[in-house]
């Protein structure tokens, strides 16, 4: 068995058990991957022992665990029972009650039923949810379809209407011997605008790290396929960048790869520092330079705000846009007194929130429209 593939089998089960109500962190998987590459995956009594010491957060999912496990993996040759020949599809609804009798009204009734848990669950806070509604959060996020911003260019191309093309026209009108010919068009083109995300790691954002990636990640996937560029770092007490983390198409690989590149998980918050790495390294020198710039932060910063909002000031002189993204900015009775957001708000063009699907839908537009 190939290390890629035994790889994947094993964040296989990992899912596996989130689905089932186990708390699975990016974290633990990761744990879960090097324990089993330490042991040897090819040992079924290695690989169980590596995941019931990393993937279970107590005594409570040692049982459920074990189920999984067993219902999971071959108990002859280590390996799953079964595979589907396709990845399944990202989301296919919640799953629905157990239902009896037949009839048009009681198809109805369901169909608004499962409409109306999908809808509650886009609106829920991230950081409030449990490990199974974490699961099928994580599914929905295929739904979303961001569209990169697009800037002007200075080439232009033939079009249907617009400006006047004198040059095509007037060869137009040579290739006549002169004689009148239809007047051509022209407008300018337009190309995708870089987009560049800063996420918060740090303790106070914990709740929200894995949401936000995995919307980092839905941002690189879909910029991809429609020829954006978009850069993603983590800021915290470090700058770290996580662009080829995020480029890895599974969201499930991709968080596993973030979890080995991010040195400073659920650490402290030096946005000022960060920032001001962040822009004598990789902003000034023509990564910020036009791009639309989305930091997603709390505010709580341990450094000196005023170097935060020097750094903010410098960051909106090279960006396009400035969009700053809070996960508490739509919760109810939330003011922006934090020394971190005060510094920050003069220098934002926009100051959204971040905190459900529903809001990630609408930053996903703000984006789109800058």
């Amino acid at each position: 068995m190939s290390e890629r593939h035994a790889d994947e089998i094993l964040l296989a089960f990992a899912r596996a058990l989130r689905a089932a109500g186990v708390p699975v962190t990016h974290d633990r998987a990761q744990g879960f991957l090097a324990a089993a590459a330490v042991l040897g995956v090819g040992d079924q009594r290695a690989t169980y022992l590596a995941g019931r010491a990393t993937l279970c957060a107590g005594p409570d999912d040692l049982e459920r665990y074990d189920q999984v496990f067993h219902a999971f993996f071959n108990a002859r040759d280590g390996l799953p029972r079964s595979r589907p020949a396709h990845p399944a599809a990202p989301f296919a609804g919640l799953p629905l009650e157990e239902t009896t009798g037949t009839g048009e009204s009681q198809d109805e009734e369901v169909l608004r039923a499962l409409a109306s848990e999908t809808e509650v669950l886009r609106q829920r806070d991230v950081a409030s949810l449990s490990a199974a509604e974490k699961h099928r959060l994580a599914g929905m996020f295929a739904t979303l379809r961001p569209r990169p911003p697009v800037r002007r260019t200075a080439r232009h191309h033939a079009w249907r209407r617009g400006e006047v093309d004198a040059s095509r026209t007037l060869r137009a009108s040579l290739r006549r011997m002169g004689e009148p010919a239809e007047i051509a068009w022209r407008r300018r083109g337009v190309r995708p605008r870089r987009v560049v995300l800063l996420v918060d790691v740090s303790g106070s954002m914990s709740g929200y790290a894995d949401a936000l990636l995995r919307l980092a990640h839905r941002f690189t996937q879909v910029g991809r396929e429609s020829g954006g560029v978009v850069e993603t770092f983590t800021v915290g007490t470090r700058l770290t960048h996580l662009t080829r983390a995020m480029r890895v198409r599974d969201p499930e690989r991709a968080l596993v790869a973030a979890g080995e590149t991010v040195p400073d998980w659920s650490g402290g918050t030096r946005l000022g520092e960060t920032l001001r790495i962040f822009l004598d390294r990789w902003g000034q020198r023509g990564l910020a330079r036009g791009a639309v710039v989305v930091v997603f932060s709390d505010g709580w910063e341990r450094g000196d705000p005023t170097l935060l909002g020097e750094q903010m000031a410098r960051l909106r002189r090279v960006a396009h846009r400035v969009v700053w993204v809070n996960p508490h900015r739509g919760k109810d009775g939330y003011e922006p007194v934090q020394q971190g957001v005060v510094a920050a708000l003069p220098h934002c063009d926009d100051f959204v929130a971040g905190h459900s699907l529903a809001t990630f839908a609408e930053l996903a537009e703000v984006v789109s429209r800058a």
